[in-house]
């Protein structure tokens, strides 16, 4: 038994896990033909909440047992801070300057701005959660994805409810806005509580996952199912409707809407702002650090790669802040079709080349 698990384990990691988002594309698609659409949606909807707080922290937590926290670990946690509150400073500017060029009255203004600064949360759980099998990048994806999900769900959320008492303020209208569900603002200090929790047991006993012998096979093989999952789910919360040519046309502004108030201009900026301009100052930014060996190459692989991830779907959670709605949506959809196989061949090549 044994054997059979640790034969399987190197198809369940690594680069093997890439095509699973091929797959949840395929199997979603017949699904919804034999069940209905909305029936498969809520199936996935379910499953996604079962990999964010069982499987996501239970791989966290074996990951950091085999981890000796120190220097290295702490500076790369700083590191990550200072570039994630870099990559909202710049969505925030980057929003201010399109919301003058797209002439927009104030209202509409101040939800543009909250809906670009939103909309720069990556999906750092599911898309970047790819790079967790990549065994030099592990640690640094991991602790990438516990702080993004410290912005995802604690700092943005609290900046929104900042701007929307700034909006009731210089307004008539009196709105009141629901806050995150709570097991989303949980989410966050959750996840940590698995980390810290396998820090501090390794720090105070020592033991790594190979001291509990099959238990901790066992145990690997149950935490190693979370990427091919987590990629199942990418690829299934692919539509084949937003894959239509008069839809490719109005992002890349081939074809106008028509309508008085069209969303296409600001999907465009958002679109631009996280699959074009972020990664580039980033990748620039980063590579200078690189060349100057200042930073490692893996923090260098997972940086770049996390900064070309496409927009997290729980964004959508934020919409009672102010957000876009339908903006979010479709900003969501457009940056998975066409940042997923950008990351596909950036986890490949960097791994060849820094391998």
């Amino acid at each position: 038994m044994i054997e059979i698990i640790q034969a399987i384990l190197p198809y369940i990691s690594g680069l093997w896990t890439l095509p699973w988002i091929l797959i949840g594309f395929i199997v979603t698609i017949i699904l919804s033909k034999i069940f209905s659409e909305n029936k498969v949606y809520l199936i996935m909807k379910k499953i996604g909440l079962v990999l964010l707080y069982i499987f996501v922290p239970l791989l966290l937590f074996r990951i950091f047992l085999d981890v000796d926290f120190g220097e290295y670990e702490i500076a790369f946690s700083i590191f990550c801070f200072i570039v994630l509150i870099l990559m909202y400073v710049l969505a925030y500017l980057f929003a201010r300057y399109k919301a003058g060029k797209l002439d927009l009255e104030a209202s509409d203004k101040n939800n543009f701005i909250k809906t670009v600064l939103t909309n720069q949360g990556r999906s750092s759980a599911f898309v970047g959660g790819a790079m967790l099998a990549i065994s030099q990048w592990r640690v640094a994806a991991a602790l990438y994805m516990s702080i993004g999900a410290i912005f995802l769900f604690a700092i943005i959320p609290y900046l929104l409810s900042y701007f929307h008492k700034k909006d009731i303020q210089t307004s008539d209208k009196v709105t009141k806005i629901h806050a995150l569900p709570w097991y989303l603002r949980l989410f966050p200090w959750y996840l940590l509580f698995f980390a810290g929790a396998a820090i501090t047991i390794h720090a105070m006993t020592g033991v790594y996952l190979k001291d509990f012998g099959y238990a901790g096979i066992f145990f690997k093989l149950f935490t190693a199912l979370t990427i091919p999952a987590a990629l199942y789910y990418v690829g299934a919360s692919i539509h084949p409707n937003d894959l239509r040519k008069d839809e490719l046309k109005k992002l890349i502004c081939l074809k106008k809407n028509g309508k008085i108030k069209d969303h296409w201009p600001w999907i465009r900026s958002i679109f631009f702002l996280t699959v074009i301009v972020t990664p580039l100052l980033t990748a620039l930014i980063l590579i200078v650090f690189l060349l100057t060996d200042f930073i490692p190459k893996e923090w260098f692989a997972v940086l770049v790669i996390n900064s070309v991830l496409p927009i997290t779907s729980t964004n959508m959670f934020l919409v009672p802040y102010g957000i876009d709605k339908k903006v979010t949506a479709l900003s969501v959809t457009w940056t998975t079709l066409v940042c997923v196989p950008i990351i596909v061949f950036l986890i490949s090549f960097f791994n060849t080349i820094f391998s």
